[in-house]
């Protein structure tokens, strides 16, 4: 049974200024260590930490807690398959609350922007 679906879409250029203005405060603030690792290896380092962003934005709607609860940024992690596929790995009280469930995230960009969407899937019933 579907628990959840969460679409976000955003302006690159939004994330590139957070990044410019606060810097390591953000991306640590935002991102694990593994992300901005990725992130940072890649040509355009904005466009990827936007979609990251975007996908953490849209599994917290699937949820729908918003930022209340159990949700922290970086609780929920983007990461890409050895295809290159993304999914979403979770750490700490997200990890638990949602042992028995399937998560299933997508995303989409242009030069401008990305957009992204999270299903969460109840595997119990």
């Amino acid at each position: 049974m579907i628990r959840g679906i969460g679409v976000d879409i955003l302006e690159i250029h939004r994330i590139r200024q957070d990044i410019e203005r606060y810097g390591d405060l953000f991306l640590e603030k935002v991102f694990t260590d593994s992300e901005i690792a990725y992130c940072r290896e890649k040509h355009n380092i904005f466009q990827h930490f936007a979609a990251r962003f975007a996908s953490k934005e849209a599994f917290s709607k699937a949820l729908a807690t918003g930022w209340k609860g159990d949700f922290r940024w970086r609780d929920v992690e983007v990461v890409n398959d050895h295809s290159g596929q993304p999914r979403i790995v979770l750490h700490g009280s997200l990890r638990q609350s949602l042992l028995t469930s399937s998560i299933f995230v997508t995303l989409s960009h242009s030069d401008s922007h990305v957009v992204a969407v999270v299903v969460i899937e109840d595997m119990t019933e």
